[in-house]
Formats: C-alpha cells, sequence, structure tokens
C-alpha cells in the first residue's frame, strides 16, 4: 500500500525554526519529485517547496525563498523540509504529495499521491 506520512508539525513562536519529515512505505521517494504544500483556513492549497527526482532544482514559493529549504534523506526515504524565521502567515496544514511523471518538480498540485498533513502554527 503506498502512503506518504509527514511528521514535524506542531507550534511554534514568530521566528522560530521546524523540521518536517516526508516519509514513505511502497514507494521510493527517490524516484518521484516531491512537492511541499499548504493549506491555511478558509484558503486553497498552496505550493510551497518541490524537489525533482533527478536531484533537480528544488524550487520555492517567493514566500518560501530565503527561509525554507529542502533536502533528501535518501538512507531514510524520506524528503526533509526545513523552515526558519516562520511567520504567522507559514500557519496552515503541511503535506507532502509525491508524482513521477513530469520531468521537473511543480508547484501545483498536480501530483498522484498525498500525505494526511502536519499542522503548523506559528504564533506567540
Amino acid at each position: 500500500q503506498l502512503q506518504l506520512v509527514e511528521s514535524g508539525g506542531g507550534l511554534v513562536q514568530p521566528g522560530g525554526t521546524l523540521r518536517l519529515s516526508c516519509s514513505a512505505s511502497g514507494l521510493n521517494l527517490d524516484a518521484y519529485n516531491i512537492g511541499w504544500f499548504r493549506q491555511a483556513p478558509g484558503k486553497g492549497r498552496e505550493g510551497v517547496s518541490c524537489i525533482t527526482r533527478d536531484g533537480g532544482g528544488p524550487y520555492y514559493a517567493d514566500s518560501a525563498r530565503g527561509r525554507f529549504s529542502v533536502s533528501r534523506d535518501k538512507g531514510k526515504n524520506t524528503v526533509i523540509l526545513h523552515m526558519n524565521s516562520l511567520k504567522p502567515e507559514d500557519t496552515g496544514v503541511y503535506y507532502c504529495a509525491a508524482e513521477q511523471l513530469l520531468r521537473l518538480c511543480v508547484l501545483q498540485p498536480d501530483y498522484n499521491y498525498w500525505g494526511q498533513g502536519t499542522q503548523v502554527t506559528v504564533s506567540s
């Protein structure tokens, strides 16, 4: 059974740091483009960052560039999203997603597999 699981969310103060993990069972994440998305209450799903299966990229939304970084931990079949200098507007449910048809990863939600999400709340 193919499954993505996000972890690492929580409550953090503005300016703080979180490390989100996306792990998988039933698929080798190295063979997939991986995207990170978030959804704030009452808003649509927004692409935050992605990394291609051949190591290209990564790519970041303007809102994340310079503060977030995405990387693969190949030994653990995991993709990590490091988030620094967090702001209240970063609050939302964060999802990882996987697909392997496109040559490059995209920040649109054109992914086949999705995790259940992890809540990130940035508040003082």
